[in-house]
């Protein structure tokens, strides 16, 4: 069993990423804060000495400590204590016995060490005298350390506080793609609605609205090869049933000629279901021609139409029919050869069937602005206006057809040129009197 690591989650990203930047912010913050208030604490401290320097220039007791020549013992435990010089060197004052100051003062603030112990000394020279208050540094630094960590705190607080609500609000804002998951995950096969796209945020609503139209395609897709089996099954159905009745002929039959003659009209059957499942397989390859994906191609519409013409030279010439390919321009368009062959024999075949013997069937191609017109043209008895548009259905069959047909050469013809982005036309020839149908498309540019 392996071990998935949500290394590709967007929630696990984003938390890992926000909790990463508020530990980083809050430890260079709570930095900067401890140094800060360090400086202000030794700030303090110094302006506290120097104020106490100056009480005593001017004879100001301060609590604690006892004026120069005050007989009242001092505390010894005080943090502070005071050493007064006169300008001859001689000490007159000297507030404990915590250590010796030199005798030569450095003026104002300096840091030394006397017997081992750090200190921080403000000097100070009046008329008379030198006055100097000495400050243990290790008290200091622990008073100051602790004011320090007193205004650092709030922060260490805050930083755990600032997680929660960032761990809350990546939540919120991504519960929108989480409910689009649990959607699609409790779907069955078939369940091709679209997801609700509201409230999701701008970055995912283009992603889940491309997956909506894919799905709307693919319901479409499924629901049109629905039609397609169910319509396929109802027009099988009728032939099988042909050549069920045309064998049980053929058992029946009691003399030779009999049984030539259900042979004959069994084999014709075999053909007629033969054409049927060869058209239903190549209307099923066309349909799903675009889900495919093929590069488009240069292709020649007039090799294309020469090659037809030439396959279908035999049946014109059986049936007396006079086929020919006119005007052919050599341009070049983008599309797909084997598919456009096909569409253009189902326009010559259905053409061939429906024109009477001795009839004409032109095929042409030429070129309008940026565009080349395939054309197939018939002497035969054309389609009705109102029945033009329903002919590109598949199955549909004009009523009163003198030809038999499965009704599906029109409609592969209509799938293939929807593949290329183009529909069929049809209308009367000006020509030739019959039915004239005509595929556009655009000239290949380079």
């Amino acid at each position: 069993m392996k071990l998935r690591l949500p290394t590709h989650s967007l929630r696990a990203r984003l938390l890992g990423l926000l909790l990463l930047a508020i530990v980083f912010v809050a430890c260079l913050q709570a930095l900067i804060v401890y140094r800060q208030a360090r400086v202000e604490a030794d700030g303090i401290f110094d302006y506290h000495m120097e104020q106490m320097a100056q009480a005593l220039r001017e004879g100001v007791a301060m609590p604690g400590l006892p004026l120069p020549g005050s007989d009242a013992s001092p505390q010894q435990d005080f943090d502070f204590f005071v050493q007064v010089w006169t300008q001859d060197g001689l000490r007159v004052f000297q507030s404990g016995t915590h250590a010796d100051l030199p005798q030569r003062a450095v003026l104002g603030f300096s840091n030394m060490t006397i017997d081992g112990t750090p200190y921080r000394v403000y000097s100070m020279r009046s008329r008379a005298q030198v006055i100097q208050v000495a400050q243990d540094m290790r008290p200091r630094e622990t008073m100051a350390r602790a004011l320090a960590w007193r205004t650092v705190l709030p922060i260490v607080w805050m930083a755990p506080l600032l997680m929660l609500v960032a761990w809350w609000v990546v939540s919120a804002s991504l519960a929108p793609v989480a409910r689009v998951r649990r959607q699609l995950a409790e779907r069955e096969v078939d369940g091709l609605v679209e997801v609700g796209e509201e409230g999701l945020p701008d970055e995912v609503r283009p992603l889940v609205h491309e997956l909506n139209l894919l799905l709307g395609r693919v319901r479409q897709a499924f629901e049109a090869q629905q039609h397609f089996v169910a319509e396929a099954a109802h027009e099988l159905r009728s032939p099988l049933t042909a050549l069920k009745l045309q064998a049980q002929g053929l058992q029946r039959a009691r003399d030779d000629a009999t049984r030539d003659v259900a042979v004959e009209r069994l084999l014709a059957g075999i053909d007629r279901a033969t054409r049927l499942v060869e058209q239903l397989l190549m209307l099923a390859r066309q349909q799903a021609q675009p889900s495919v994906g093929e590069p488009l191609q240069p292709v020649s519409l007039a090799s294309v139409a020469a090659q037809v013409v030439a396959d279908a030279a035999p049946m014109a010439v059986s049936r007396h029919i006079d086929l020919g390919l006119g005007e052919a321009d050599p341009g070049l368009v983008n599309g797909h050869a084997e598919p456009l062959r096909i569409l253009l024999a189902n326009l010559v075949d259905n053409a061939l069937k429906y024109t009477p013997e001795g009839g004409t069937v032109d095929v042409t191609v030429r070129r309008e602005a940026s565009q080349l017109l395939l054309a197939v043209e018939d002497s035969g008895p054309g389609i009705a206006e109102a029945d033009r548009a329903r002919v590109l259905d598949r199955f549909y069959r004009v009523p009163g057809a003198a030809a038999t047909g499965s009704g599906l050469g029109l409609a592969i013809a209509s799938t293939i040129a929807q593949l290329h982005g183009s529909a069929l036309e049809l209308d009367r020839s000006p020509r030739l009197g019959g039915l004239r149908v005509q595929l556009r498309l655009a000239l290949r540019t380079h």
